[in-house]
C-alpha cells in the first residue's frame, strides 16, 4: 500500500480501502458494560482478557488497537473522582498492557496511550522503543494531554494545570524529544562481534542537544533504534475541546502520523480535516503523509430495535442515558458500513471505532462489520503488511542524525 495521498486526494469517495482501529477501554465504552452478559468483570485486570480482545480484533484483520490510561481514576467529574462504585473503576498501565500481548499476536498494530503533561519523554521514548523491537515493528503511542487539578496533585510538581494551549505546546515538545531519541540510535549501531569484542559502534549514537520551554533532554536514548524507525504517532481532539479544538488540531497537524477526531457527523468532519490540512500546510507537511481517523461509539445488533433496546437497558442500570464526546451509532453492521462510506468522502482514511460494550460490540465489528465492507471491496482480506506503519502505508524514515553519504 503506498503512502497516504496529499491534501488534494483525502475528499476522493473511494474503493481504496478503509483503515480501521478499535479504542479498548476495560468493559467497553458504556459505563455499565461490565454488567452486561458475557463481559468478565472479574477479569479486566488480567493479561488474559486483554490478550483475548486484541486477538479477536487481529482476527478482524484490523489495523491496530488502542489501550485508553489515564493518570487518575475514571470519572463522572472533572472536578475529581466522583465517589461511585457501580461503574470500573482503575486501569492497568497501557504500555505495560500492550507488550504483554505484543508476543501473543502477529499482525495489529499496538497504540498504547501516555499522557504527556505529567511524564518525561525520556522514559516514554525507550518504552514505546521497547514495545516496538518486542512486536516486531507494531507500535505505536497515542499523546494526551492533562488539564485536570487533581492529577496534577498527584505529581505535586504544578500547583496549578498548564493552561490549556500552553499543554499543548508541551505535547509537541514531548513528541520531538520522543522522536529524537528513537533517531539517536543509528540502525547499524550494534555490532555484536564476539570475535573482535565490540558490541555498540559508539560514533553511531548520537547526542540530540533539544533546549525547549518545557524540556532539556541531552540523549542519547538506551535502546536501539526501533523496528520501525519511528513508532506510530497519534493524538485525538475532542468535541468542543479548547473551545473550537484548533490546539488538539495544531498538536494532531505538526506532530503526528495519525489524528483521531471525535465529530457529529460528515460536515464536522469535513471541517475538522479542513482545518488539520491547513495547520499541516502552514506548518510546511503538507507533503507529508497524516491519517485522520474519525472516533466513533458503536453499539450493533442483527436489527437497530434491538441494538437501541440493548443500549437502553445500559442506560437503565447506569441511571442515565449515555453521553459522549463523539458520536454515538446503534445500529446494524450494514447500517454502519453506510455511515462510514458516507463520512470517509469528508476526507478521511479511516475509523476508531469504540465498542459500547466490548464483549458484544467488538465480535459484532470483527464478524459483522469487516465482513460488510470486504463485500463492498472497501477492506483486507489479508494482511498485507507485518509492520503497523506499513499496514498504514506509511514509509520507514531514515535517522535524522546517521551519517549519509553524498550522493
Amino acid at each position: 500500500m503506498s503512502a497516504f495521498p496529499p491534501a488534494s486526494a483525502f475528499t476522493s469517495a473511494s474503493s481504496e480501502a478503509l483503515h480501521l482501529a478499535v479504542a479498548l477501554d476495560g468493559a467497553g465504552w458504556h459505563p455499565a458494560a461490565w454488567r452486561e452478559p458475557g463481559a468478565r468483570p472479574g477479569e479486566l485486570f488480567t493479561a488474559r482478557y486483554w490478550a483475548d480482545a486484541v486477538a479477536e480484533a487481529e482476527a478482524g484483520l484490523l489495523d491496530f488497537v488502542t489501550f485508553e490510561d489515564a493518570l487518575a481514576l475514571q470519572s463522572s467529574s472533572a472536578d475529581g473522582p466522583d465517589g461511585r462504585t457501580d461503574q470500573v473503576r482503575g486501569r492497568l498501565d497501557a504500555v505495560l498492557t500492550a507488550a504483554r500481548v505484543a508476543p501473543l499476536t502477529r499482525h495489529i498494530g499496538l497504540v498504547p496511550a501516555v499522557t504527556a503533561t505529567h511524564t518525561e519523554p525520556f522514559h516514554i521514548s525507550k518504552a514505546i522503543a521497547t514495545l516496538d523491537h518486542v512486536s516486531r515493528g507494531r507500535a505505536g503511542l497515542r499523546i494526551q494531554v492533562s488539564q485536570l487539578a487533581h492529577e496534577a496533585r498527584h505529581f505535586g510538581r504544578r500547583a496549578v494545570p498548564l493552561p490549556d494551549a500552553e499543554s499543548y505546546e508541551e505535547a509537541a515538545d514531548h513528541i520531538e524529544v520522543i522522536r529524537r531519541l528513537w533517531d539517536s540510535w543509528d540502525d547499524d549501531a550494534e555490532i555484536r562481534d564476539v570475535a573482535t569484542g565490540r558490541f555498540v559502534d559508539r560514533d553511531k549514537l548520537h547526542y540530540i542537544d533539544f533546549e525547549g520551554r518545557h524540556f532539556s533532554v541531552r540523549g542519547p536514548s538506551i535502546t536501539p533504534r526501533p523496528p520501525q524507525g519511528q513508532p506510530v504517532v497519534t493524538a485525538a481532539s475532542t468535541v468542543g475541546a479548547l473551545g473550537d479544538g484548533s490546539a488538539a488540531y495544531g498538536l494532531i497537524a505538526r506532530s503526528t502520523d495519525v489524528g483521531y477526531v471525535a465529530v457529529r457527523d460528515a460536515d464536522g468532519a469535513r471541517a475538522a480535516v479542513a482545518e488539520i490540512r491547513q495547520a499541516r500546510e502552514s506548518a510546511g507537511l503538507a507533503a507529508q503523509p497524516l491519517h485522520l481517523f474519525a472516533d466513533l461509539t458503536v453499539f450493533l445488533d442483527e436489527d437497530a430495535p434491538a441494538a437501541d433496546a440493548r443500549r437502553s437497558r445500559l442506560d437503565a442500570l447506569a441511571g442515565a442515558p449515555y453521553s459522549s464526546d463523539t458520536a454515538i451509532f446503534t445500529g446494524t453492521s450494514a447500517q454502519l458500513a453506510d455511515l462510514l462510506q458516507d463520512w470517509r468522502t469528508a476526507g478521511l482514511s479511516g475509523f476508531r471505532l469504540r465498542p459500547g460494550v466490548i464483549a458484544r460490540d467488538l465480535p459484532a465489528i470483527t464478524r459483522g462489520l469487516v465482513p460488510e465492507l470486504q463485500r463492498r471491496g472497501v477492506f483486507r482480506r489479508a494482511y498485507e503488511a507485518d509492520t503497523l506503519r506499513g499496514l498504514l502505508g506509511l514509509e520507514r524514515p531514515g535517522g535524522r542524525y546517521a551519517a549519509h553519504p553524498a550522493a
